[in-house]
């Protein structure tokens, strides 16, 4: 599958203006244009137009002039894609304005919440806050110096049961059935995404009165979880949360959306 190549938003619509502090607080709340729910802004994907009318994802909510948010979930928005339901809500919330709407946008969701994902985990990884090597994992979280710990798709059971036994250790929370985040994305992705080579487990720097770092790189995992599906019933970004029952299975589209 090929990642669609980024493309400048703008809009010549103008959203009516907002206190800076309101309209880049992350908590708050936006309506999902399907669902017609609220939730935070930060769970929610946001769509806007190009210069050309072109309906493309926002997932930074950066892109300037009026946005519609949805919900980040992609069952829902292939029903919408094929149902009318979504050229419907998009044209009340652009206010009429001409717009196309391509057929692989929910392709390209995808490939926008992978691609902010393992941007974060790089700007996280410049930043020294992430933690890379098995060895180095283990003593780290075993001195209760992570604040979250991540697995490849495609990591072995064996090895997350280990690094997941020295962070419960480390984080004193024994017997809990706590256990590290298996991510939406497999070792190929993420060591494109690090530049480094089998990058299959990692964890992030951190201690319990310091989850900043951690926050940051869950909430993308969270959002692409979710909108995969697959993992929605059980991925958290509560840190600390037991995260038993997971679903192990890889995912392929994330990976190769990322090294297309």
């Amino acid at each position: 599958m090929r990642t669609p190549p980024n493309e400048r938003l703008t809009s010549d619509i103008v959203e009516p203006e907002l206190p800076a502090a309101v309209a880049n607080d992350p908590g708050s709340e936006r309506r999902c244009i399907l669902s017609g729910e609220c939730s935070a802004r930060d769970d929610l994907l946001r769509l806007a137009i190009s210069p050309d009318g072109l309906v493309l994802p926002d997932v930074a909510a950066k892109a300037p002039g009026r946005g519609a948010w949805i919900t980040p979930d992609r069952a829902l928005l292939e029903t919408a894609l094929a149902d009318g339901s979504l050229k419907k809500a998009l044209l009340r919330a652009f206010k009429g304005a001409t717009l196309t709407i391509s057929d692989d946008l929910a392709d390209r969701a995808e490939a926008a919440l992978a691609r902010h994902l393992c941007d974060r985990l790089g700007l996280e990884l410049r930043s020294g806050k992430i933690v890379l090597g098995s060895a180095r994992i283990e003593e780290q979280a075993r001195s209760g110096r992570l604040a979250a710990l991540l697995h490849a798709s495609d990591s072995s059971e064996d090895g997350r049961r280990k690094l997941d036994q020295a962070w419960r250790v480390g984080s004193e929370a024994e017997g809990s059935g706590m256990r590290g985040q298996v991510l939406p994305l497999d070792r190929t992705a993420l060591s494109v995404a690090l530049g480094r080579d089998n990058v299959v487990h990692l964890g992030v720097a951190g201690h319990p009165g310091d989850t900043r770092a951690a926050k940051r790189v869950l909430d993308p995992v969270t959002r692409l979880a979710n909108y995969l599906g697959r993992y929605g019933a059980h991925i958290t970004n509560d840190i600390g949360r037991d995260t038993s029952g997971h679903d192990d299975q890889p995912l392929s589209g994330p990976a190769h959306l990322m090294n297309t």
